[in-house]
């Protein structure tokens, strides 16, 4: 949409920006010597797992150097399937299938689907190894920065000993929001008889981003730190998505209608005073993230929405609206005390947060290419 693409090219542009600066972008010395790293262990390995971001399976595409995987020893893991829209997830897992790859989508959050994800890999390995019967076998995972390798991995390597039995003191890859936290390929025991070990690598990033459109949706999905481009800029970013998207008219019922403030059944009073009279949960007026402030976000979204009469392709009109929406998000959050640049640096700040942890909808912004185009797998 052209409202949206116009902020879409100043994030990436931005990004781009930063890239060029010396000493200033995201390819450190750690992330190259990685990248090497990887590309000299991919022979080696028996299966490669590139781990994507659902809500980017295109953008979010690991970038091989030099030695790429064959297909047959190459799956691709889309994770994240709890922040992406549900079918647009299905709907890329059947493009990269019909592509040749295995392919799974993955919530690491959700126990019982890790476990699954552990069933896949095993069978993946039988496979590949089908005409010996004693072996030892490794996985490594790769992928960008921030798209759960380390979570995964945890969670893997919890449920492979649990499995076997196994007695003894659990590793822990380091997990942090950040990216770029996990410095070194490091090796976790996933099953027994016959064994199965996963390594956990580093994210990896091309030291430039051409693609301007794909730079600023690496940015906003946490991939690359906000620090390149502003929490302002990012937050306009995605309530430019949010506007163009029908994510909004979920909201709908947390409006009051005229009729049930006027009219309300005794019955359904007495329900409401007795869980009144219940333990309630402490509220916090300065946690954006307690369900009674996510709900007058959401609901300010709504009426902000719903009365605009504007045209969301239109650039100036679309800023417009997004500026009221700032206006009326620092009463949702809370800040109305805080005036100027801080009070939008605030509200900026609680509102990515609340879209990356898919408290204000799910979200696929790559679509799905159309007939038989390929696109990237690395």
């Amino acid at each position: 949409m052209a409202g949206t693409a116009a902020f879409a090219r100043r994030v990436g542009c931005a990004v781009q920006g930063a890239a060029t600066k010396k000493g200033g972008g995201w390819c450190n010395q750690h992330m190259a010597a990685a990248s090497r790293a990887i590309s000299d262990r991919i022979p080696l390995v028996d299966l490669v797992v590139e781990i994507r971001d659902s809500r980017i399976p295109f953008s979010s595409a690991y970038k091989y150097q030099g030695c790429h995987p064959p297909r047959s020893k190459h799956v691709i893991v889309l994770n994240k399937t709890d922040l992406a829209n549900r079918s647009q997830t299905q709907k890329w897992i059947e493009f990269f299938e019909a592509q040749d790859y295995g392919c799974r989508g993955l919530n690491s959050h959700n126990k019982a689907n890790v476990k699954e994800l552990l069933n896949f890999l095993q069978t993946q390995v039988r496979e590949l190894k089908v005409c010996e019967s004693n072996y030892t076998a490794t996985i490594m995972l790769v992928g960008i920065p921030n798209v759960g390798k380390s979570a995964i991995t945890n969670f893997l390597h919890q449920f492979g000993r649990i499995s076997a039995a196994e007695k003894g003191k659990l590793k822990n890859a380091t997990v942090n929001p950040s990216p770029g936290e996990t410095k070194d390929i490091s090796s976790y025991k996933i099953a027994s008889h016959p064994n199965v070990y996963v390594l956990d690598t580093p994210g990896v990033l091309t030291p430039q981003i051409f693609d301007v459109e794909v730079a600023s949706k690496l940015v906003l999905t946490g991939a690359i730190n906000d620090s390149f481009v502003g929490e302002i800029e990012l937050a306009m970013y995605f309530m430019a998505i949010l506007n163009s998207s029908d994510e909004y008219k979920r909201w709908e019922k947390l409006i009051p209608k005229e009729d049930d403030m006027l009219f309300t059944d005794p019955k359904q009073k007495l329900v409401e005073d007795s869980s009144a009279s219940k333990p309630q949960k402490r509220q916090y007026r300065t946690d954006h993230t307690q369900d009674f402030i996510v709900k007058d976000v959401r609901r300010s979204f709504f009426e902000t929405i719903s009365s605009f009469k504007g045209s969301l392709q239109n650039e100036k009109e679309m800023l417009g609206l997004i500026e009221t929406q700032f206006v009326a998000l620092h009463e949702a959050f809370r800040v109305s005390s805080f005036t100027g640049e801080e009070g939008y640096h605030r509200v900026a700040r609680k509102l990515i947060n609340l879209f990356r942890t898919g408290r204000l909808g799910c979200y696929t912004l790559d679509l799905v290419p159309v007939c038989d185009q390929e696109v990237s797998t690395g």
